[in-house]
């Protein structure tokens, strides 16, 4: 009877001993086969990778970032219709970064330059107009050619994009109830001679033409436009932009 149980008691531990490994073979395996959390979590911001100006043997369209793409700009200096003269130049830096479809980026902080196109001051056409075009982008391996434009100035109501005129800014112009407020008090103005001197009839024309002179002056005169620095633009490629040097 002793001899039975003594007997069987290598047979267990043989058993015990081929379990464990077992459990640890398909541990060892599961741990090769799934990747850690940390490396999955990681892997997104692997594929991305900053553009340092070379091909590496790839194609030219891996580095393109698309037309239509949008992004913010910041204003490195103040810009407006007053005292600002054609070609003068100006610079912004990005804001955000710009990706090409591979996931290839440039990160933000790049520096573009511009220059002023064309200046109307309020005075001129009742609204003040901006025409601003950018020529290149500055980034750490070399500098490139741009096309864009102005679609927005986010938190500025006053000023807006232009609309169908690549490139152009607009100041509000003055609306029909500023001018009625204008016009009333030119007629006060206008009439207070003729009260002065009790004739109706001066009194009448001279409110006409206060009223009239009035009207015209604040409906042509607009507000000056005025982009201060650190203002925000959103700006749109119009053309692809290659992050490669060539």
């Amino acid at each position: 009877m002793e001899r039975t149980k003594l007997s069987s008691i290598p047979a267990s531990v043989a058993i015990l001993t081929m379990t464990l490994a077992l459990g640890v073979a398909c541990r060892a395996q599961q741990q090769t086969q799934e990747p850690p959390r940390e490396a999955m979590a990681q892997a997104p911001d692997q594929q991305r990778q900053k553009a340092d100006g070379e091909r590496h043997g790839l194609p030219m369209e891996t580095y393109a970032v698309a037309p239509g793409t949008k992004f913010l700009v910041r204003l490195e200096e103040e810009l407006g219709t007053r005292g600002t003269r054609e070609n003068e130049k100006f610079k912004v830096k990005t804001l955000e970064p710009l990706e090409a479809g591979s996931g290839i980026y440039l990160p933000p902080g790049a520096e573009i330059h511009g220059h002023i196109s064309h200046v109307e001051p309020a005075g001129v056409a009742g609204r003040a107009k901006l025409w601003l075009t950018f020529d290149d982008i500055h980034t750490k391996f070399g500098t490139l050619p741009i096309v864009a434009e102005v679609v927005d100035v986010p938190g500025d109501h006053s000023v807006k994009p232009g609309g169908t005129q690549e490139g152009l800014i607009e100041g509000r112009s003055s609306n029909q109830h500023d001018a009625a407020e204008a016009a009333a008090a030119g007629a006060a103005i206008g009439a207070v001679k003729g009260v002065k001197d009790k004739n109706k009839k001066e009194a009448a024309e001279g409110a006409a033409l206060g009223a009239l002179t009035a009207y015209l002056r604040e409906s042509g005169r607009g507000h000056e436009l005025n982009l201060p620095k650190g203002a925000k633009l959103e700006l749109e490629l119009e053309r692809a932009l290659y992050l490669v040097k060539e």
